[in-house]
């Protein structure tokens, strides 16, 4: 009954003001679909576009800030920085933190590996010109990625509107630097530099600073032929702490006073400190009827990266690739049509990678650790190298039976392989607290092929408003690191999931009134989940195959333009996701619901604009969940978490003031099972951040 209730409410609002819209068509432009602009209403699934303007308008200071809002989207921080926990339609969910089932892609280049790891520290924050968010299966840039993508699309080097110097400081001793400046060398050759620096001591929790530091140039040129060669180099120094969950009485602790002690975990100086060198050359010709977008990238990275047992130190990383993909217009049986077809090769490369025990540390009855006192290297405990490569290949057409019609039919394929080797000297018994003799030699090898096919059609109904509908696959591998912890812990194989979608939706863009409105239906075969296993204190985590599931969800956005300076809009969800058929170690869950999905999401906001001045403001609820497959606790999840930002814009100056949970809300944004009690995630409270903007 609460889910119709719902329903009906999303489904009123965005049908209600229908009759007063205007003609005016006002669209964003999305190329996650399918590598070719396109008007994002006659994309037939879910595409939410974010443009520079709302980035700059909310004074976000990371991508998880500019995502957290979107409908069926969920971004979960600890450390309120620059690190994301990121959940689409349920996929991801099986991850404790970082992002899987889900690919991160900047400028074409996937900043999420084969083995699903996600460098959301070398995305600079300052430097985008929009993100898109495509949910489900069935985008043609998405390898291995059944959840969905995130696009981002950096500044051109060509935009002679990006020279600035901006200036940000903030709670918790936040401070935001940024400069850009664009140069024009000749009539053919442009250049741009980017320096950001971001810091904060976010000292409202223990063992949670970050700072990252960046640095990119990008250099276009324009040849006879009108040809267009971009490259970027771009370097990135991150630093990040990372704190532990809470126990239920730091919670309350917490609640009280707004500040959190790091006591309950024995792990309390986990963290990643990062290097990153990225390259990226993209050229853009003609040849013949085609168009030809070859594009070539590399990624070099090290880390240090303490976590739960282990130290890892990986100072030999290199991610490199190519995609190259032709289109052109043409007639399909006499309909006009945009065909797209490509190859693209990826290799995910890992040499020396080492995994220590900690040196320093306190020990209690039978020698277990109780506590981590700093992150210093102690004994060696695994050395391994490691590479993954997948090849892909994609095809796609997009034809127009009449004036009203849009459809698309693709398919992409990708080969996986997966291999690693090396010694384990030592390694952390989660039951006993304790190091202890490791295995040896090793080595895994699993190869996977991924095939995703879809249909997917639009109508317009009006000049403002499209009606889609849409079919498709999608195969799920497992990573390196679930088929790692399955073989430590003698669980077996994993196979690889299967998730089909199909999706009905509406799209408006009028002048008064812009909505969308998607009903889906995902059912999952195989659906790979995490299993804790072990015993309180130390649990470890391996992976299952649950036989069969099932997500059914509604999803809404909408803005409408009430007078000339305002307008209020709602993002909202509402979710039934079930498994239909999953036994795990002789418990069945068949039936049950799966942790850490809400009944109901929304965002409630308004937005003000009257010459020099703007505000927004924000209102945000995640509804109930069940913290554990079991579905024996409920969590109430929270309500009225508000932001309000406010600007102030004159000619070349641009002031920003944002306030994050202006009322101090002290909650909870995850609440997960343990045995040894409750754990919670906090979410930050309440915090400042002005910045000035000079555009030159």
């Amino acid at each position: 009954m609460q889910h119709k209730r719902l329903y009906l409410a999303l489904t009123t609002l965005l049908f209600a003001p229908t009759c007063v819209m205007a003609e005016n068509q006002l669209d964003t432009i999305s190329i996650t679909a399918t590598k070719i602009e396109r008007e994002s209403k006659t994309v037939p699934q879910s595409v939410y576009v974010i443009d520079e303007k709302q980035i700059e308008t909310e004074n976000a200071t990371s991508i998880n800030e500019v995502i957290s809002n979107i409908p069926g989207v969920t971004a979960v921080s600890k450390n309120n920085g620059y690190d994301s926990r990121l959940i689409i339609r349920g996929a991801g969910l099986k991850a404790p933190y970082g992002v899987r089932e889900i690919m991160v892609i900047r400028d074409g280049v996937p900043m999420t590996d084969p083995d699903s790891f996600t460098r959301f520290d070398v995305i600079d924050i300052d430097d985008i010109e929009s993100v898109e968010v495509y949910k489900g299966p069935g985008s043609i840039f998405a390898s291995n990625a059944t959840g969905g993508v995130v696009f981002i699309q950096s500044k051109s080097v060509f935009d002679d509107q990006q020279d600035r110097v901006k200036v940000g400081y903030g709670s918790f001793n936040t401070v935001k630097l940024n400069a850009k400046k664009s140069l024009q060398l000749s009539d053919t050759d442009n250049i741009s530099i980017n320096v950001s620096h971001r810091q904060s001591e976010n000292s409202w929790r223990d063992w949670n600073k970050f700072d990252t530091s960046q640095f990119s140039i990008k250099h276009g040129h324009f040849f006879d032929d009108d040809s267009v060669l971009e490259t970027e180099i771009a370097y990135t120094q991150a630093n990040l702490q990372l704190p532990q969950s809470l126990s239920a009485a730091e919670f309350e602790a917490y609640k009280d006073t707004g500040e959190t002690t790091n006591t309950s975990s024995a792990w309390q100086k986990s963290g990643r400190y990062s290097n990153t060198l990225f390259i990226n050359s993209r050229y853009e010709t003609t040849m013949g009827e085609f168009d030809f977008k070859p594009q070539v990238y590399m990624t070099r990275w090290d880390h240090f990266h303490p976590v739960t047992g282990m130290i890892n130190d990986s100072q030999d990383n290199t991610v490199i690739g190519t995609d190259l993909s032709w289109s052109r217009s043409h007639d399909f049986f006499n309909m006009p049509s945009e065909q797209i077809f490509g190859l693209g090769l990826r290799a995910d490369i890992q040499n020396d990678a080492k995994k220590y025990e900690y040196a320093d540390i306190t020990t209690g009855f039978g020698g277990r650790i109780t506590q981590v006192n700093s992150d210093e290297k102690g004994n060696l405990a695994n050395i391994e190298d490691s590479d993954s490569q997948i090849y892909s290949a994609y095809f796609q057409e997009s034809f127009t039976p009449s004036s009203k019609w849009v459809i698309d039919l693709g398919i992409r394929t990708d080969i996986l392989n997966m291999n690693i080797k090396g010694t384990e000297y030592s390694s952390y018994n989660f039951s006993t607290g304790v190091y202890e003799a490791g295995d040896g030699d090793f080595k895994y090898q699993e190869s996977y092929q991924l095939i995703s096919p879809k249909i997917g059609a639009s109508y317009a109904l009006t000049d403002t408003l499209n009606v889609f509908a849409i079919a498709v696959s999608a195969n799920q591998a497992p990573t390196v690191s679930e088929m790692q912890a399955n073989q430590t812990y003698d669980k077996g194989d994993l196979k690889g999931s299967t998730s089909s979608n199909f999706e009905f939706g509406l799209k408006q863009r009028g002048h008064k009134l812009s909505a969308d409105l998607n009903v889906y239906y995902t059912q999952l075969v195989d659906e790979i989940v995490s299993v804790k296993g072990g015993s309180f204190p130390n649990l470890y985590t391996y992976y299952e195959n649950a036989g069969k599931s099932e997500r059914k969800g509604i999803e809404l956005s909408a803005q409408y333009q009430t007078t000339s300076d305002l307008s209020l809009g709602a993002n909202a969800s509402a979710m039934d996701y079930r498994y239909i058929d999953y036994v795990s170690s002789g418990t069945d869950y068949s039936n049950n619901r799966p942790r850490f999905i809400p009944d109901y999401q929304y965002a409630l906001f308004a937005n003000w604009h009257k010459q020099a001045y703007s505000a927004r403001v924000e209102a945000i609820g995640f509804g109930p969940y069940y913290i554990d497959d079991a579905n024996t606790e409920r969590d109430q999840g929270y309500d009225g978490v508000f932001n309000l930002m406010l600007g102030y814009s004159k000619q070349s100056h641009l002031v920003n003031l944002s306030v994050r949970n202006l009322l101090d809300k002290r909650y909870a944004q995850e609440v997960s099972a343990s045995y040894g009690g409750n754990l919670y995630t906090p979410g930050a409270p309440r915090s400042l951040m002005l910045t000035y903007q000079y555009k030159y």
